[in-house]
Order: C-alpha cells, then structure tokens, then sequence
C-alpha cells in the first residue's frame, strides 16, 4: 500500500524568534519513503535539522525580525503493509525492577501525564483486578474510550490526563495522554506518539484531516501500538515523533507570540 501525506502549515510572528518543528516522519519510518520529503519553508530561510534525546528528527529556523510569517508544506509517499496495528494478546508485563534502564523514563511522571496525583489510587482500584499485561492495557483502553467524549470544538493545548479525566472530553492527544497515565500508574511503560493517520479501511468521517496522537507501552520485551481515541486496530499510521507526553513532541513551537493561520493535513492511500 502506498500513502501520500504531507501538511501546509502558515504561522503569522510578531517579533524574531527561533522556531522549532518536529514535522519530519520518523526515523523508523524513513526505510518506508518512496522518494525524499518535500519540505518547503516559505519565505526562504535556513532549516538547521537535529535528532533530540528521544532520537525524533527536528528542524530549527531562525524567523528575523523582517519576517512576519512562516509556511511549512511537505509531501511524500509512503509504503506501508497495509496491516492493522498488530495485536498480540500474550505479551506479559514486566516487573519494575526488569525493564531496561532506558524505559524506566516512560513509568515517570511528566508534563500532562500526572502519574503522582489521584489517578494512581483511582487506577489501582479500578484496574488492580485485571488481568496483568495486554488485557490491562485494553481495559485501560476501554475505559478512556468511554470516560472522554471527542469534541474538536473543545481541544485545549494545556489540557493535562488529570484535567481530561474530570472534563470527560477533548481530542486524540487528551484519549493518548489520559491512557499514557493510567497504564504508567499501573507500571506499565508509556509513550505518546505522534503521527499521520488517515481514514483507511474506514468510512469517512465528517472531521477535517489532521495529525493523530495514540501511545505504546512496553510489554513482553518491545512496544506496541495502543489508541483510546478509537480503540480498534487501524492501518496506515506513519509516526513522526515519539516522546513521555505532547511537551515533548510539538507540531511547531516558537519562543514568543504567534497565530496559527493555515492548517491542512494529508493522509491518503494513492494505491
């Protein structure tokens, strides 16, 4: 299967700054492009490109002081499998004191992941029962699916797990993150993750097109793909960045005010 994706993106800046986006596909992913990325930065200003400490490919630009706007387009074609998210039902949970020194990182609390507030007490009560490893996960899953109700029109950038938790809705970064803390609460590894996902082997749904958020987690030696938002196996995801929440791993970010003024995503099986 082949997917073409891409984005045009157009920030409006008031004053100089350095803007940072983690718009590249994965490393991971990289094998899988049929020809190089298209990147384009409009006006034409330098793009300094570095790996940060999660191994996601970044971009740094600097916007002088007589630039007002910047636009980001990309387009590319990539191969997939054309599989759903595998499922693999026996993969076991770790003790703590088993995993790997570098994903002890991912059961820690970060940004929007409250890990140490009520979410511990109310998780273990809620999922102490369960049975330990992929059934847990997909009972966590279950869970978030039902507890928050997607509603674009009420997609906040700052919104925490704890937050979305109470308010009961928001987007696929707020199902991601309420999961990545739930399962990091039960000792379960977590990661958000942050990509492309088109509506393959579905119906159309009446949504724009737009990034997706899910998360991993770390059972029987390896990562696997989990989604609250739809909470079913679905083909054709292409991952940009991974990372412990969405402070981590921001579309764009600049060191001062800005407006988004164009946002069109692509996500489409060409063959």
């Amino acid at each position: 299967m082949l997917i073409r994706i891409g984005y045009d993106i157009e920030l409006t800046l008031t004053a100089p700054t350095a803007l940072i986006y983690l718009l590249r596909v994965h490393p991971s992913r990289e094998r899988d492009l049929q020809g190089p990325e298209a990147l384009c930065v409009r006006p034409g200003l330098l793009a300094t490109e570095y790996f940060d400490a999660f191994g996601n490919r970044c971009g740094r630009i600097q916007v002088p002081p007589s630039v007002s706007a910047v636009r980001l387009t990309n387009q590319a074609i990539v191969h997939d499998s054309g599989l759903p998210d595998a499922v693999h039902c026996d993969a076991y949970q770790h003790a703590p004191e088993e995993l790997p020194t570098e994903v002890l990182q991912f059961l820690l609390p970060s940004r929007y992941c409250e890990v140490d507030s009520e979410l511990l007490g109310f998780a273990w009560a809620q999922f102490g029962g369960s049975p330990m490893g992929w059934g847990r996960v997909q009972a966590i899953c279950d869970f978030v699916n039902q507890r928050i109700r997607f509603d674009y029109n009420q997609a906040r950038s700052n919104r925490s797990a704890l937050q979305g938790f109470h308010e009961q809705t928001g987007v696929c970064r707020d199902f991601a993150h309420l999961g990545v803390t739930l399962c990091r609460c039960m000792n379960i590894p977590a990661r958000y993750v942050t990509g492309y996902l088109g509506d393959i082997g579905i119906a159309p749904v009446r949504y724009p097109m737009d990034f997706s958020a899910w998360f991993e987690v770390y059972l029987g030696g390896a990562w696997h793909t989990f989604d609250a938002r739809h909470n079913t196996p679905r083909i054709g995801r292409v991952v940009m960045a991974r990372g412990r929440d969405a402070g981590d791993v921001p579309i764009t970010m600049t060191f001062g005010p800005n407006a988004l003024t164009r946002f069109e995503v692509t996500t489409e099986q060409v063959l």
